[in-house]
């Protein structure tokens, strides 16, 4: 159980029977697939960052900030998509983004500089990733109470894997029809694989159907660790931010670093998948570490981890040290945000997921697009990418103070007796 159990998980709110079933992996392992396609989304402008600045000639930043735009917009999204798919459910509010992706990867393909910021900012961000990420994060934790942080985990590794399989194929559509056939090409993949995935599969979860229970119900006075509920809120998304905008920097720059440094685009591409495939293996661990010891505790040593991986980057250019960094990188930084999801969970009641959980989830979001952006505008000014891996290592030493100004104010809880399982 985990040590920092929430105040909805102690005491009278414990059930001796858990909502977990067949269906709630089901329900889990659907979400992957489908998180592992939407995703591939986010990717292409990564991969094709280069090849899109010569074609369009614009300065990179200008490339990186549709990227960013996009971060911003699922965040954002997500907050508002969360409350409408309780409302519509989640089956509905999947359909919708994931047609909205593939209309904005459409769009993107005009080659137009607005288009591509309506595209990635509203279309693939606001109404695209944020009707399915969040909305399928909060509705996966509902069909979880044993071992959520694993389910969690688990599905949040769609982004990982989309890593391994799309980097590729995107530079090879990319080093040959070019950037703007990729994009259309990735509408129809969308559209074709996450329609019927979402018809046959998606259903309610028990969390949804059984709204709040008694492990929810804290009076909305009650303090979380010692403060206002609210102010730990603000705590976990300031953080959230702080640890993003390192996170951003090798995924949004790391294939056009290994350009600038004469790594070919073929093992930047290699590259990227070599660190969201350890982060993919990864993460399955830092769930299994969420379950036995708590979200923020879960945050604060992934985040650590982090802080080590991406100093490393500011020490070798040599091919080989980059491929061992961005493996360690991938291992660090993988946990972090499905263990901002399990945090909020510990320490707040289910009722109040639509809405914290998302919340989370766009300032973390935010951090990614600043994080993006700042890199790239720091490329623009110096000319290399040094400064933005310094800039990242100071934003993540603000995360670990955050985060562990949280972990000291936890209290010692006795342990639940065996058998029991928290709601």
């Amino acid at each position: 159980m985990p040590d920092d159990l929430g105040p909805h998980r102690a005491g009278t709110g414990l059930r001796a029977v858990s909502i977990e079933s067949r269906a709630s992996w089901v329900a889990a392992c659907v979400t992957l697939a489908i998180l592992s396609v939407c995703y591939g989304s986010t990717l292409l402008i990564v991969v094709g960052l280069k090849a899109m600045e010569a074609d369009l000639g614009v300065p990179r930043s200008v490339l990186a900030l549709a990227g960013a735009l996009g971060w911003v917009g699922t965040g954002l999204g997500g907050i508002v998509m969360g409350w409408l798919a309780d409302r519509i459910g989640v089956r509905n509010s999947v359909l919708m983004g994931a047609a909205m992706v593939a209309l904005g990867l459409a769009l993107s393909a005009t080659g137009q500089i607005w288009a591509i910021y309506l595209a990635h900012g509203v279309l693939i961000g606001f109404l695209g990733m944020g009707a399915i990420y969040p909305p399928l994060v909060i509705y996966v934790s509902r069909w979880f109470d044993r071992r959520r942080g694993t389910a969690v985990a688990l599905i949040s590794s769609g982004q990982y894997i989309a890593g391994v399989v799309w980097p590729a194929a995107f530079e090879r559509l990319i080093a040959g029809p070019g950037w703007r056939v990729a994009y259309l090409g990735f509408a129809g993949v969308v559209l074709l694989a996450v329609l019927p995935m979402a018809l046959l599969f998606l259903r309610p979860a028990p969390g949804a159907v059984m709204g709040a229970t008694r492990a929810g119900a804290r009076a909305s006075g009650a303090r979380v660790l010692g403060l206002r509920p609210n102010v730990v809120q603000a705590v976990l998304c300031l953080a959230g931010f702080c640890c993003c905008v390192p996170m951003a920097i090798p995924q949004s720059h790391l294939v056009a670093f290994c350009g600038d440094i004469g790594i070919g685009a073929a093992s930047g591409a290699a590259m990227l998948s070599v660190f969201l495939g350890c982060a993919f293996v990864a993460r399955q661990f830092w769930g299994a570490f969420a379950d036995r010891h708590g979200g923020l505790m879960t945050v604060f040593w992934g985040s650590a981890c982090q802080a080590v991986a991406i100093g490393a980057f500011l020490l070798t250019q040599n091919e080989a040290g980059l491929f061992l960094i961005a493996a360690a990188y991938g291992f660090g930084f993988s946990g972090i945000i499905p263990a901002y999801v399990v945090a909020v969970r510990d320490l707040f009641p289910s009722g109040e997921a639509s809405w914290r959980v998302p919340l989370v989830l766009f300032t973390a979001m935010g951090g990614m697009a600043f994080g993006s952006w700042f890199a790239g505008r720091l490329y623009d000014l110096f000319g290399h990418y040094a400064p933005a891996f310094g800039s990242g290592v100071l934003f993540n030493i603000a995360n670990l103070a955050l985060v562990g100004f949280l972990v000291l104010r936890r209290p010692r809880r006795p342990r639940v007796p065996a058998g029991l399982v928290a709601g």
